[in-house]
């Protein structure tokens, strides 16, 4: 039975997690940003999951959060060194559900514990609106190259408020 209120949770990933990840990544790319990037372009970025270990190793090494939507994953983040979003991706039949905002609400947290002054992250065309809604603040616009193909993204911040000290 559908429930009016799905029950988001959220957790750190695991090593076990890899390879649902890799097919959120691909599938999220493929299904929710034809409107920005051509079929080659979307084709080009899916591809930095084509190898599971690889992908695994590049989460591993980062600090990573998995939403789960009534007990499945649901989607994932990343903060990479120096207050940096690497990755923000969700499955498409979870869109529009809270999942991605309930990540970049705990990396912002995580990020101002670690002290970090600002968060970072390059968007794509798809995610920056996204983005500028919570505050962040388009910065450049850049062209990267994936295989064969350019995508273009934009840098976003947006500064951490500082904790008062406690007196």
């Amino acid at each position: 039975m559908a429930t009016a209120h799905p029950k988001l949770g959220l957790r750190p990933f695991l090593p076990e997690d890899a390879d649902v990840l890799a097919e959120i990544f691909r599938t999220s790319i493929m299904d929710l940003t034809g409107e920005d990037y051509s079929e080659a372009q979307q084709q080009a970025w899916a591809s930095a999951a084509d190898s599971v270990p690889a992908f695994a190793k590049k989460l591993g090494n980062q600090l990573t959060l998995v939403a789960s939507l009534e007990g499945s994953p649901a989607g994932f983040a990343s903060l990479g060194p120096g207050g940096k979003i690497e990755m923000l991706y969700i499955h498409p039949a979870a869109a529009g559900q809270g999942v991605a905002a309930m990540l970049v609400d705990a990396l912002e947290k995580l990020a101002g514990a670690r002290k970090a002054e600002k968060l970072v992250v390059d968007a794509s065309d798809t995610a920056r609106g996204f983005f500028e809604k919570r505050g962040y603040v388009a910065q450049q616009r850049n062209s990267i190259t994936v295989g064969d193909e350019w995508l273009a993204t934009t840098t976003l911040h947006k500064p951490l408020a500082a904790k008062p000290e406690a007196s």
